[in-house]
């Protein structure tokens, strides 16, 4: 341990020509067990205070998005998958920017009493935010028509097999994992022009809003997004419409803009 140095650190740091951020994360290793041996009284000496850490410029672009267009092909084919059960969660994810990840998200830990229809309010609690902080998202009138149409109480936020019947829809039409919240969070400061609002209802901060969602889409878009609806106007499941996420439940095809039962 006495004889290692700033220079043999470096060497060490350096080997194989790594990317800068690699180089860092090396570093960051090395330093908390140098840390860790000065703290036994191994060395007297800490040199990894003596090594470079390179500081990386972060370019960050515009978040990826869906057109309004395409945002409706998907509600569609959704609404008509397995009996609409997978409408609740889209519709948050799609409508509210619910962080939607199906292993870790916030989608995963919201409960049907914190989406209020007669307030027209949902309430992220901290034991639901990824940031741990409580926030409120508006509940848009065309989100309050998909959640009338498909009620919590018959139609449950996460249903069986979720990540499978995800995964399913969103190699259909190509969803990234989390482009339905950039989504609304870009048509939501289109429509409502407050990158303030847009941060509280995202649980992000102004800076991110106006780096990667200001001005992505036009009020016109945001319009007829927001305008988007389900066929069906209201009401309970047809049939077993929620047991219709089931092995023996029917499979769907999509073709263009088009669903059909196989």
């Amino acid at each position: 341990m006495a004889d290692l140095s700033a220079q043999s650190l470096t060497t060490y740091l350096q080997h194989g020509n790594p990317a800068l951020k690699t180089y860092n994360n090396r570093r960051g290793v090395v330093s908390t067990f140098m840390k860790f041996a000065f703290q036994q009284d191994w060395i007297a000496v800490n040199p990894i205070e003596r090594v470079a850490y390179h500081r990386i410029a972060h370019r960050r672009g515009s978040a990826s998005t869906l057109s309004a267009e395409r945002a409706q092909e998907l509600m569609t084919f959704v609404e008509s998958y397995r009996g609409g059960a997978l409408v609740p969660f889209f519709a948050l994810c799609l409508f509210a920017g619910i962080r939607p990840c199906v292993r870790t998200g916030e989608i995963l830990k919201l409960r049907p009493e914190h989406v209020r229809l007669d307030t027209e309010v949902i309430h992220i609690e901290p034991e639901v935010s990824k940031v741990r902080m409580k926030r409120n998202v508006t509940i848009q009138p065309n989100l309050a028509a998909w959640l009338q149409a498909f009620p919590l109480d018959h139609y449950p936020i996460i249903v069986p097999a979720l990540q499978k019947h995800r995964a399913r829809i969103a190699k259909l039409f190509g969803l990234s994992h989390d482009v339905m919240r950039h989504t609304f969070i870009s048509f939501f400061i289109a429509k409502f022009r407050s990158m303030g609002e847009g941060a509280l209802q995202a649980g992000n901060s102004e800076t991110i809003i106006r780096k990667h969602y200001l001005d992505l889409k036009t009020p016109s878009e945001a319009e007829e997004f927001f305008g988007i609806m389900p066929a069906r106007v209201t009401g309970l499941p047809v049939g077993n419409d929620t047991l219709a996420i089931g092995a023996n439940a029917p499979s769907l095809k999509f073709e263009g803009k088009r669903s059909q039962a196989a």
